[in-house]
């Protein structure tokens, strides 16, 4: 392994995410045209939009921005992660394992498994039904595949 470039990574691993989220949306848009399956309710990145807004304002999101807090939480997160992954593989080959399926799936349990109904943003993983878990994980595979794709094209 070459000497690790951490600034170069963390561009990398920023793009790589924000195109995994693209990748993700699209992934999610034909599994809902396939399958008729569809999110009930408001999205769990709005209610978390929510949240950060009361945190920040005590109010929540305004009523005119609330259609763009979905994709802003949705791709901040998908940057975040997108860095987090590369800055780690940057300096830890094996977090590449499995062309970025082993980190995909490790996000979908820790964000949409526990994370997310922790926050009080989605139902406990008990109550959700197994087609909702099915289609996380696979947005999630989804996800990570796209992610090593674009980090190993970017860094080479």
């Amino acid at each position: 392994m070459s000497r690790p470039d951490l600034p170069r990574a963390a561009v990398a691993g920023i793009l790589a995410g924000l195109v995994a989220g693209a990748a993700m949306n699209g992934f999610q848009a034909i599994w809902s045209d396939t399958t008729g399956q569809t999110s009930e309710g408001e999205p769990t990145t709005t209610k978390a939009a929510d949240k950060l807004a009361v945190a920040a304002t005590g109010d929540k999101v305004p009523e005119p921005l609330r259609k763009a807090a979905d994709p802003a939480v949705h791709y901040a997160t998908a940057a975040i992660l997108g860095l987090a992954y590369a800055l780690l593989a940057e300096v830890w080959r094996p977090a590449t394992t499995g062309a970025g399926t082993v980190f995909g799936a490790a996000t979908a349990a820790v964000l949409d498994e526990a994370l997310v109904p922790a926050l009080g943003l989605a139902p406990p993983p008990i109550a959700t039904p197994p087609a909702t878990h099915a289609y996380a994980l696979a947005s999630h595979l989804v996800f990570g595949i796209a992610l090593e794709g674009v980090r190993r094209g970017l860094r080479g």
